[in-house]
């Protein structure tokens, strides 16, 4: 019989509703449950493509013996870490702070006041390489519950003091916006950690580093900087060839377990994606790398092929594990990984030799079995040949089972794939990807976005989940709406980004500090409201909402916008040079802020090629963070102040390139505005 998860609109929820676990969502219902009975609460926290989520749920959640004592004792709660980031985060900073690590799933147990008291992550139904078995920790939990309950309490409120300290400690106002001498100390800092080998960031396991890439290339555009070209330059090729990256079908995975890049963690997530489009893109710019420009096209197609939902916005995730045709078992990466026997039945000996010998395909493997990740180490020599290769064999796979597709909708990480697929689909041609990006915001805007004009975090099916956005979902959605008047013109999304801005500043923003919450302050109470201003495998909402900030403020003028993103970015010269790994994306902001941004306004017909000339020059210009509006002359200047006061010159569609609304020479010489913007290609 369904437990009370049936009526969820997450996936991973809906993985759990068939459970002997009384399973409860998150709530204050469960919490008066607690209070009422008597016993403490297990909280359980996931996401649908979590490998070890579903292991713990296999071997544990789906016992009935273990369910039943479960059931007895504790009343439990199960999260879905992707529509409650803010539940997350709160937990998880308890859990690293006690154990010095983290992961999913996490396993939490709580007061009926929602303190927690002790942590973990997965735990084995045997106990096993020093690890108690769950239900040891369950019985473990249970009798000090019973025996020490003022010892709890103790713990408890020890545990909640310590959080509410640590939140204390960041305040943008102590410290003032990175100048110069900051970034170049965090580009010193990122130069000893980086693998000059294998490219990317410290050991195995290696993780994307898509935030620090941009910054790299922010600070190659402003300053000339070769050291910072090459890191970026060397890690995108590395990632590219590597097993991370999806060989036949584009995309990457989240993340690889060594240090090479070989052997991925199969998952594919929306977020990894968009960021990594936008980066490869970005490389392409900056260096002509045919390679970049593959990349970031399969990626684009991976992203509509693969998770458009039917609405037309983007799902979350695919799942690491798919069934595995040998053994009729859930196995990691079966859809992906290739023996050299299924590449003879399927492409004859000589053409299974080229095949084995271009995606390093081997007898021993690389991954687990005798199977192989397929790799791509070097460039092909006859690329048509390739080609018919990589489509027979992308045919073939797609017979295979396929792995689940969480089919949730973040608004936050829609914001971002808006955002890489509007600029893309400008940059190569490919106006399919920007109609993509527009029909995903206009679902956001149809589903998402309230009467009141706040946002929801998650949708399904074009129906509304009930949690409220937080930060990164109002950031990443201006994000992407700004990029979408960049390249469209439509003013209209430059409004509705303002919107969402202002309600950053309305309701998440520290009036005396600067400093930026997680969640808006008329959301639920936890035990601390969530702040955290550095990166995860997405940009920090804090130096995110900078950025759209200092978008906004170039295209309009407004002081108020700059100087909360100024503020804001206090936090990240304070992190700069200490841990630049991790405060990526505010270190890209600083750059962007550094050059001023650069505003450029194309004032012409629409339909002049001039006019289109000027545009595309100023699209492919590296200037960090730089903001391009278009217009007809007269037409847009009152809905867009950067385009107010230009006329044309000579007649002729005419550029103005500006730093804070003060501007150089005009020009209608798409060769001269490039020269002036950092332009590589053409």
């Amino acid at each position: 019989m369904p437990n009370r998860l049936a009526d969820a609109t997450s996936p991973y929820l809906l993985q759990h509703a068939e459970n002997p676990v009384d399973w409860w969502p998150w709530g204050p219902e469960a919490f008066e449950e607690a209070e009422r009975r008597g016993v403490p609460v297990l909280l359980s926290v996931g996401y649908a493509a979590c490998h070890w989520c579903h292991v713990m749920a296999h071997e544990s959640f789906e016992d009935a013996g273990t369910a039943g004592y479960l059931n007895e004792r504790f009343v439990a709660v199960k999260v879905d870490r992707e529509e409650r980031p803010d539940v997350d985060a709160v937990y998880m900073e308890a859990v690293q702070a006690a154990t010095g690590q983290g992961g999913w799933p996490m396993t939490v147990f709580l007061t009926p006041d929602k303190e927690p008291f002790y942590f973990g992550t997965y735990f084995p139904p045997q106990p096993r390489h020093g690890m108690p078995s769950f239900r040891q920790v369950l019985e473990g939990v249970d009798a000090a519950w019973r025996d020490r309950r003022q010892e709890v309490g103790e713990v408890a409120g020890r545990i909640r003091a310590d959080l509410a300290e640590r939140g204390a400690v960041y305040s943008a106002g102590a410290h003032h916006p990175p100048g110069d001498a900051d970034l170049h100390q965090a580009l010193v800092a990122l130069s000893r950690e980086f693998d000059q080998t294998r490219g990317g960031f410290g050991g195995a396991p290696k993780f994307p580093p898509a935030m620090v890439i941009e910054f790299l290339l922010r600070h190659h555009a402003r300053t000339g900087s070769e050291a910072a070209l090459e890191m970026a330059v060397r890690t995108g090729e590395a990632m590219a060839r590597g097993g991370i990256h999806d060989q036949l079908g584009g995309g990457f995975a989240r993340y690889a377990v060594d240090a090479d890049w070989v052997v991925p963690h199969f998952e594919k997530m929306l977020y990894d994606n968009a960021l990594l489009l936008r980066v490869y893109l970005h490389l392409w710019r900056a260096t002509g790398s045919e390679l970049a420009r593959r990349v970031a096209l399969s990626t684009a197609d991976f992203l509509l092929r693969e998770l458009r939902t039917p609405e037309g916005a983007f799902a979350s995730a695919l799942d690491a594990d798919s069934l595995d045709e040998e053994t009729g078992a859930s196995a990691e990466g079966a859809y992906y990984v290739w023996e050299p026997g299924q590449l003879v039945d399927l492409l004859g000996p000589a053409d299974a030799a080229t095949a084995a010998r271009l995606f390093t395909v081997t007898a021993d493997g690389t991954f687990e079995h005798g199977t192989s990740v397929l790799q791509l180490l070097a460039d092909p020599e006859d690329f048509a040949e390739y080609e018919e290769i990589r489509r027979r064999m992308f045919e073939a796979r797609a017979s295979r089972p396929a792995p689940a597709r969480d089919d949730k909708v973040v608004a936050a990480w829609n914001g971002l794939a808006i955002a890489a697929l509007a600029e893309t689909g400008a940059l190569l041609d490919r106006p399919d990807l920007v109609e993509a990006a527009e029909r995903a915001a206009d679902l956001l805007l149809a589903v998402h976005l309230t009467p009141d004009g706040r946002l929801l975090r998650t949708s399904r099916d074009g129906r509304p989940g009930t949690n409220a956005g937080v930060l990164e979902d109002y950031a990443d959605t201006a994000e992407g709406f700004l990029a979408l008047y960049s390249v469209t013109g439509d003013a209209e999304w430059l409004q509705l980004a303002g919107g969402l801005l202002d309600t950053v500043l309305k309701h998440f923003t520290d009036e005396a500090s600067g400093a930026l919450y997680d969640t808006a302050d008329d959301a639920e109470e936890l035990i601390r409201r969530p702040q955290d201003p550095t990166d995860n495998a997405t940009p920090s909402g804090w130096t995110a909402a900078a950025g759209a900030l200092l978008g906004y403020a170039a295209y309009t003028g407004s002081d108020r916008h700059r100087t909360a993103a100024e503020r804001a970015l206090g936090i990240v010269g304070a992190l700069a040079g200490r841990a630049p790994r991790f405060i990526g994306w505010g270190l890209a902001v600083a750059e962007a802020l550094q050059d001023g941004p650069r505003e450029i306004a194309v004032v012409g017909p629409a339909d002049d090629p001039a006019t289109a000339a000027l545009r595309r020059a100023a699209l492919l210009g590296t200037a960090p963070g730089a903001v391009l509006a278009v217009g007809a002359l007269g037409e847009a200047a009152a809905e867009v102040p950067l385009l107010a006061d230009r006329p044309l010159v000579g007649g002729a569609p005419t550029a103005y390139v500006c730093r804070h609304f003060a501007c150089e020479a005009p020009t209608t010489d798409p060769a001269a505005l490039g020269a002036r913007l950092g332009v590589v290609l053409e």
